[in-house]
């Protein structure tokens, strides 16, 4: 089954306004969602969505999302989101971000008490729609051992990074393990194998069993590079973001607990340093240098390339996901067969 993008904003948006979600902030969460479906991210997309119903019948999420700004300086600040949803929070901290580096050069926006906000590099593409540069980085639930180790201690810990250019869409966004929890957690509801490499069981023995890898821990990429990296986010997104760390990150993936995981937002204003049309020039001229060769791909061609398909062709839905999102709306009342059938 695939749907429309149009359809999968008309279905998040009647979910959350039924749940008492305010309409501006539901946009957002639709928004960002909808992103990371066509971007190809979908398992940041609606097929996480049971997961905040979830939070919400749990009192993990709240529908109307209070941000407190616990500490306010020219370039940084500090703030609570107050347990409201994770994209609207973080929404909200990239809008601070940005709004602190076309006065100083650098907006950084430490977030505590939030959720988790779907796809990263949605945020890091907010800044890059105003020419700054945009980073985002986060801790996440344990998942993945240190090298050496079996039990899961570090988060997926992802990292976005977008860069304004004149001609390109310049964006990374990955998890900085072998695979996104969420990816697992897809393979298990479509009842598909993942890939070898990837994840070890809870024995520490290599499987591609998402159900066992869920059980056990993702590997990181690169082994010790991947390892270091997720390591140092740990520290960034949790003690110096009044956040959680390590063993004590809860609610990204199980939301029948609160989520105690940290998020740090930056923008960089890159006229601040050179004047803003020729450093466009540049990043171009350095991807004309790097593309001079047939093939070859920048980090956000992909996405380029999946948003047009999927806007082309509609975004796949799975029966198993179909069927989760026919009970929310059944109990909802919410009528929509003509979207996910009956």
């Amino acid at each position: 089954m695939n749907i429309t993008a149009a359809q999968e904003l008309s279905l998040i948006m009647d979910m959350l306004t039924q749940l008492g979600v305010p309409d501006k902030d539901a946009s957002i969460v639709a928004e960002v969602t909808l992103d990371a479906d066509l971007k190809g991210f979908s398992s940041h997309g609606l097929g996480r969505f049971p997961q905040y119903i979830k939070g919400m019948a749990a009192g993990n999420i709240k529908p109307k999302s209070e941000i407190t700004v616990e500490k306010d300086n020219p370039a940084t600040a500090l703030i609570n989101g107050n347990h409201g949803f994770g994209h609207v929070v973080t929404y909200r901290a990239m809008e601070m971000a940005m709004e602190k580096a076309q006065k100083t050069g650098i907006g950084m926006i430490g977030v505590h008490n939030s959720n988790h906000f779907g796809v990263a590099g949605y945020y890091s593409d907010m800044a890059i729609m105003e020419d700054l540069v945009g980073i985002v980085i986060a801790n996440t639930e344990p998942a993945v051992a240190p090298i050496g180790g079996k039990e899961p201690i570090l988060g997926t810990n992802p990292l976005a990074i977008g860069i304004p250019s004149g001609s390109h869409y310049v964006s990374v966004d990955m998890a900085t393990s072998a695979s996104a929890r969420g990816k697992l957690l897809e393979a298990k509801r479509r009842g598909e194998l993942i890939p070898e490499n990837v994840a070890l069981d809870a024995e520490g023995n290599p499987t591609i069993d998402p159900c066992e890898a869920l059980k056990g821990s993702i590997l990181p990429f690169g082994a010790h590079k991947g390892y270091a990296l997720a390591f140092m986010i740990e520290i960034m997104a949790g003690p110096m973001v009044r956040a959680s760390y390590g063993k004590a990150v809860t609610g990204t993936a199980n939301p029948e607990v609160a989520c105690t995981k940290g998020d740090l937002i930056a923008a960089i204003d890159p006229s601040k340093f050179v004047d803003m049309d020729d450093f466009k020039s540049e990043v171009d001229d350095f991807i004309g240098e790097v593309k001079a060769t047939p093939n070859v791909f920048i980090p956000g061609d992909m996405e380029v390339r999946n948003v047009k398909r999927h806007q082309e062709e509609g975004i796949p839905l799975d029966e198993n996901l179909a069927i989760q999102l026919r009970e929310i709306t059944s109990k909802l009342g919410i009528d929509a067969s003509d979207i996910i059938g009956k």
